[in-house]
């Protein structure tokens, strides 16, 4: 009587050669994960170097907003101020303002909408710089409407650099034609104004009270996106998790494979 519980020999090709491609798998498998967890990893430490930096961004442009004013640079160093590390500090400006070359910038703030004043402040050395006075209501947009602030005698201004904003608002250009104004675009607004010589940055005026009230000054918004922690977490926490998961994996195949050898020695 033939042994009715020897595989046929087909059946044993068959397993001999579905035994490699399964290694195969997942071998290819594994590595896919492998490349996943360094991407993940790569990411979470990419971010945690950009939180290092974040913060140290933020130091800095602190210690620059709370330091003592100094006196704004000759216009040779105009071009060397330009840097990212030259935003947010504190000048004082001696001069005399021009009202006659006003420009209103349409603005959105905490006191609702409205204009940024920008006017020429020019000092006893001939130089020009544009200030940005603060801010006015749309009922005020009219210098008639503010005239008490519209100082005549040479005035103090004690403000922040700021880096221009050129070519317009959100889905808005700025139209010098038209005298509108959607950004404070300082190349545009001087050669609008006939200007000449400008400083390539613009002043935000303190708080310091204009006479009549208006403009409203000290309205600078500093505020840093800084969510590099968050992400930070969420990458390592991915790459945990696929770690995890390979594990469990691992750790149940080695168990179906001892279970397997004890039910068939």
């Amino acid at each position: 009587m033939s042994d009715l519980r020897r595989p046929a020999p087909e059946t044993e090709l068959g397993s001999g050669a579905q035994r490699p491609r399964s290694r195969l798998a997942l071998g290819l498998l594994g590595a896919a994960g492998l490349l996943v967890l360094a991407v993940l990893v790569a990411l979470g430490t990419w971010q945690v170097q950009r939180l290092f930096w974040k913060l140290d961004l933020i130091a800095r442009v602190d210690a620059r907003v709370h330091a003592d004013p100094v006196p704004p640079p000759p216009p040779a160093d105009w071009t060397s101020f330009m840097g990212a590390d030259a935003e947010y500090r504190r000048l004082r400006l001696e001069g005399t303002f021009r009202h006659d070359r006003e420009t209103l910038v349409q603005a959105v703030t905490e006191l609702g909408p409205g204009f940024w004043v920008l006017t020429p402040l020019v000092e006893r050395n001939g130089a020009t710089y544009l200030v940005n006075r603060g801010f006015v209501p749309n009922e005020r947009r009219s210098p008639d409407t503010r005239q008490a602030g519209q100082v005549a005698s040479p005035a103090t201004v004690i403000g922040l650099v700021r880096l221009p904003e050129p070519g317009g608002g959100f889905l808005r250009h700025n139209d010098p034609a038209a005298d509108r104004w959607f950004s404070r675009d300082v190349a545009a607004i001087a050669q609008s104004k006939n200007l000449g010589a400008v400083a390539p940055f613009f002043v935000d005026a303190d708080a310091t009270a204009n006479p009549g009230g208006y403009p409203i000054g000290g309205l600078t918004v500093i505020a840093f996106r800084n969510h590099h922690l968050v992400y930070a977490l969420t990458w390592f926490t991915l790459a945990a998790m696929l770690a995890g998961a390979a594990i469990w994996i691992a750790r149940n195949g080695r168990r179906r494979r001892i279970a397997g050898a004890e039910i068939h020695p």
